[in-house]
This record gives structure tokens, sequence and C-alpha cells, in this order.
């Protein structure tokens, strides 16, 4: 077998996106089930509060559980990619002694473990916390929701993903078996210039900070998509004590620095092992730590930046669509208004984690390059 269970086990990023994606669907499709059963219980005075909160828990899903997982299929895509690069060699000999690319892509189907981990720690976590939400969404008067447990749910939200993402790894590691065995056992330039020498009067420091961007698209993706769930879940958080019980707005803040810490580690830790070799080398010709921290590092703060720009307008129009459309018959609902003081706050304690961040990664990065340039 190419591939083993404990590979796919490793693939910690995923397990914590389908997790998350899974926890916040599980109480509100739990609660959705549940509301249906007592519609007959409702008063005509709050069936536009049962409706909204309804709306609420369909509109959450949508939009969290559908972002959540099309990062998870990009994320596993990253992943087959890096376990293909990494064990080229391998591969090619199997190609060569006669394995089809179908027989070694189904070793890949492991990978969907990760996914079943994670999907199965959501639901039981989602489950778990279900009374605490059906206490926040039954605030107002609206009849009592017993919990119940749905099958269907275990069945959709746990097995079905991880059925989903096996197929997935499976065709993934196709696409990337597609070079002959040669080219997979003479392995891979990890680093391309994008088919474009260099400007000859570029500084080398910025002239590699370019390279590094465009050699790893993929991890400005990953920087970006941490970074935007910083702005937007840290900014929601603050923004429900006004909407809703102090219990959700936590789980929102924790589910931000769960997804924002994954994120922005895999994409770091990814570019820090790349590049050893290459600070080795730079260290090697006079070029202080801080000099290769920023060259490697240092182009991914425009990303950053970006990413929690958009996060900021996307939490904002989230809460204005909820606010303005699925409560607009709700009376004493105030209207939502963007907050310039959590903004400022939320984006200072960004700057000073993300500089933190890049500063232990540029450490971390500066011994394991001190080894490797000693070993040579």
């Amino acid at each position: 077998m190419t591939v083993g269970l404990k590979d796919g086990l490793k693939l910690l990023g995923i397990a914590v996106m389908s997790g998350c994606a899974v926890f916040v669907c599980t109480f509100f499709l739990n609660f959705y089930l549940d509301a249906l059963a007592v519609r007959d219980a409702v008063s005509a005075e709050l069936m536009p509060l049962y409706e909204a909160q309804l709306l609420t828990a369909k509109l959450v899903c949508a939009i969290s559980g559908g972002c959540l997982l099309a990062v998870s299929v990009v994320l596993l895509a990253f992943y087959v990619k890096l376990y293909v690069d990494a064990h080229a060699r391998q591969l090619g000999l199997l190609k060569a002694m006669g394995y089809s690319d179908l027989r070694i892509a189904v070793g890949f189907r492991v990978f969907g473990s990760s996914v079943l981990v994670g999907c199965a720690v959501g639901f039981g976590g989602g489950y778990a916390v279900s009374p605490l939400i059906y206490d926040v969404m039954g605030d107002g008067g609206l009849p009592e929701i017993p919990l119940t447990f749905h099958g269907e749910l275990l069945a959709l939200l746990v097995l079905l993903p991880a059925a989903a993402f096996s197929a997935l790894a499976v065709l993934a590691a196709l696409l990337r078996l597609r070079p002959s065995a040669l080219s997979l056992m003479r392995g891979r330039e990890t680093i391309s210039g994008g088919g474009r020498a260099g400007s000859p009067d570029r500084p080398f420091l910025r002239e590699l900070r370019a390279a590094t961007l465009k050699s790893k698209k993929s991890l400005v993706f990953f920087v970006a998509f941490a970074s935007f769930c910083f702005a937007s879940m840290m900014q929601m958080s603050f923004s429900m004590r006004d909407y809703a019980n102090e219990i959700m707005g936590a789980i929102i803040f924790c589910i931000g620095i769960v997804l924002t810490g994954t994120a922005l580690i895999l994409a770091f830790t990814s570019l820090a092992a790349a590049n050893a070799r290459t600070v080795a080398v730079m260290k090697a010709h006079g070029y202080t730590l801080a000099e290769c921290g920023r060259a490697v590092l240092g182009g991914y703060r425009i990303p950053a930046y970006c990413g929690f720009a958009v996060g900021t307008a996307y939490q904002y129009g989230l809460m204005k669509l909820m606010i303005d459309t699925i409560f607009r018959d709700m009376p004493d609902v105030p209207a939502y208004r963007f907050e310039t003081v959590v903004f400022l706050i939320v984006l200072a304690v960004f700057a000073v984690l993300f500089e933190l961040a890049t500063g232990y990664f540029t450490l971390r990065m500066g011994k394991t390059s001190a080894r490797v340039f000693a070993a040579e």
C-alpha cells in the first residue's frame, strides 16, 4: 500500500476544517428539524420569530458549512500534491513496475480518514452543545423544543463527507500522477520562477520575495483565508452581543481562533520547510536572519491584509443581511451598523499576532536551515 492510514490521519488541517463545519451544522440542523415538530404549538404573535430562527439556521449552515467545505476541498488537493511531490520517486518506481495510475491512486482513499475523524468529533461536539443553542434560539417565548437525536444527520454530516472526500482524494491523486514514470523518478523542482527570468535590475531580496509568492500560490490562499477567518469571526463574535446570547458569540470566537491558527500554521510551516535550504545559502553569504525572514515571509503581508479586508466586508454583509432581512418583522431589534472601534481593536490584535507568527517561524526557519547547512 503506497499510502498508509497514518498518512491520512496526519491531515490535521482537513480534520479541523471539516470538524468546524460539521460542528456548526450539527446543532443548527438539529434545531431546525426539532423546531419543525413544534410548529403547531407556536402562536401567531411568535410566528415571525419562529420563522426567523428557522431561516437563521438554514442560512448559517449554508454559508458557514459551504465555505468550510470549499476550503476543505482545496486543502485536500494541497495535501495530495504535497504527498505526491514528496514521494515522486517511489511513485514513479511503482509505475515503472507496472502499477496503473488508478491502482496507485486508490491508496489515497485513506485521506478520507481525516475527514471521518474531524466530522465525527464535530458532530459529537455539536450535539453536546445543542442544549445551550436551544436555549439561545428559544429566547423570546417560543415553545420548549425537545432535543432529539437524528440518525440521518449522522449519515449526512459524518459518513457521507468521509466517503466523498475519499473519492476526491483518489481523483486528485489521478490528476497528479499523470506524468510518466521517468518524470516522477527524476523528481520536480519545488520552486518555479513562473517561466520568466528575473529582472537583473531588481534587488535580490525583492526578487526572492516575488518568486516565493509565485511558487507557493496555494499558501497565499491559506494565509489570506486565515486572515479572513480572524477578521470575520472576531468582529462577528463581538457584534453578537446585541442580537444573541453570549454563548453564541463565544462559539464563533473559538471557531475563528481554531480556523485562523490552523490555516496560518499550515502555511508558515510549509514555507519554513520549503525554504530551509535557501535560507542556509543566504546566511552563508552574509544575509541576516531578519533579511531572510522578510524575503520569505514578508511578501505574505499583502495577502494577509487583503484577506482581513475581505473578512471584514463579509461579516458586515452577512450581519446586515441577517438583521435587516431575517429580522425585519421583529420589534425592538436594533439596526446593524459597522462598529469602527471593534474593527480597529481586531485589526491591531491581528497585526501583533501576525508579526509574532512571522517572527517565530523566521527563528524556526533559521534553526532548521543551520542544521541543513551543517549537514551539507
